[in-house]
């Protein structure tokens, strides 16, 4: 067993993790960047180091996982929440406070969020709690400082701020009255006594954590949010992981771009119509056939992402593009080897996971592809050529309605697009 293998089983042990999700360089990258900071002389004698030291441990856990969060993510979500939990309240007829679940809750933006959310929807602080977890000890003890930098606030929509922070020289600290709603603790999703004898939530967001399991995890954590989730509850999820859900017996509530999901009541569902039949920019090889080679496949046609985190970076734009050169000349492997080159030295960006999930795709590889191209869309949430070529995958399977979600995302981003063109 190689050493790389050992950390990767380490990871899987631990917190679950799926080397295939993000790719074995993000793990190898920071396995160099632990053995360095722990003065190891080499991987060999930080292995021995890791066995021996729970705080380098969690210290490798944390170089792995980079938060990517920020406040009211996927914005329907938080109005959707708002309405039901009024709702919900009048159902109980305000017998009980409600119970929402923020996990895993990085650094505090979505739970903070949902408190948000709930008081600017006329909720009164006795009315609701909101409980943060996260596997992170530095992150959940970012959330307690709630002291946020300029990244944490995207998008044009930014009354909130005003409304419930306070600007510092620092940043912007939270107020008091949004915090105190607020539990924050550490803990492991993967822990069979995690609130067993607790109530059940009534709202629960569990977003872009399943795509970093493999199947047989997914399963066992579903299990967990089932029974963390009240029988009438509803659980949020990230934008890629709809059609796990519905494999596993949930149904979404049918608001769009809520990714909110309820159990499924009926055994036997009614068949969801059939989707339109869309375009495809690039055709992946058909399922019923063996995949034919790499030849000349237009990738360099695939429409840049209009805002990633290479643009500034010469060097990283350079890489971008040998990747696209090496991919139209169909040397898949020099295009995979680049790939991994970026990921090794660059953060990840969605564009570089779309590609890996294509070149996996025509060479038949179905679960790699799909994998990576979750892992695009968890970056990237409305990549558009992500988001078709996973339809295409899911359809092929059978899950007609996973399809379905996936073409009308792309579909909405497609007008969003053409939209913004014509300012």
């Amino acid at each position: 067993m190689s050493s790389d293998q050992r950390f990767f089983d380490f990871l899987k042990e631990r917190i679950g993790l799926d080397v295939t999700s993000v790719g074995p360089a993000i793990i190898e990258r920071a396995v160099r960047q632990r053995t360095t900071l722990s003065q190891a002389a080499n991987a060999e004698e930080y292995w021995q180091l890791l066995q021996g030291s729970r705080d380098e441990q969690q210290a490798l856990i944390e170089a792995v996982i980079v938060p990517e969060t920020w406040f009211f993510r996927y914005p329907e979500s938080f109005a959707t929440l708002g309405k039901l939990a009024l709702k919900r309240l009048g159902e109980l007829n305000n017998m009980r406070a409600l119970r929402i679940l923020s996990l895993p809750c990085s650094t505090g933006e979505e739970p903070y969020s949902i408190a948000m959310a709930l008081l600017d929807a006329g909720l009164k602080p006795h009315q609701f709690k909101v409980d943060g977890m996260d596997v992170s000890p530095l992150s959940v003890e970012k959330a307690r400082r709630a002291l946020y930098g300029k990244n944490s606030f995207r998008g044009d929509e930014l009354t909130y701020r005003e409304r419930h922070f306070s600007a510092q020289q620092d940043g912007h600290l939270l107020n008091e009255n949004v915090r105190e709603q607020v539990r924050l603790q550490v803990g492991n999703v993967l822990d069979p006594t995690l609130w067993a004898s607790d109530p059940p939530f009534d709202f629960v967001f569990c977003r872009n954590l399943l795509i970093y399991f493999d199947q047989a995890t997914q399963k066992q954590v579903f299990e967990v949010l089932k029974r963390l989730t009240h029988d009438d509850g509803v659980l949020f999820i990230g934008p890629a992981e709809g059609s796990l859900l519905g494999r596993l017996g949930m149904r979404s509530i049918g608001i769009p771009q809520s990714f909110a999901f309820s159990r499924h009541s009926d055994p036997h569902p009614e068949p969801l119509p059939t989707p339109k039949p869309v375009t495809l920019p690039i055709s992946p090889p058909p399922r019923s056939t063996p995949p034919t080679p790499v030849r000349n496949r237009p990738f360099s046609a695939v429409t840049p992402m209009p805002t990633t985190r290479a643009s500034a970076n010469p060097d990283a734009a350079t890489l971008l593009a040998n990747i696209a050169a090496l991919a139209n000349e169909g040397k898949s492997a020099e295009a995979r080897a680049a790939c991994e080159q970026y990921l090794r030295s660059h953060e990840p960006v969605a564009q570089v996971f779309y590609w890996l999930g294509l070149l996996s795709d025509v060479a038949g590889l179905t679960l790699e592809a799909q994998g990576f191209y979750r892992k695009a869309l968890y970056l990237e949430p409305q990549h558009p050529e992500a988001l078709m070529h996973l339809a295409a995958l899911l359809q092929a399977q059978g899950d007609s309605a996973g399809a379905r979600r996936l073409q009308e995302r792309a579909a909405r981003s497609g007008r969003t697009a053409d939209s913004e063109r014509k300012r």
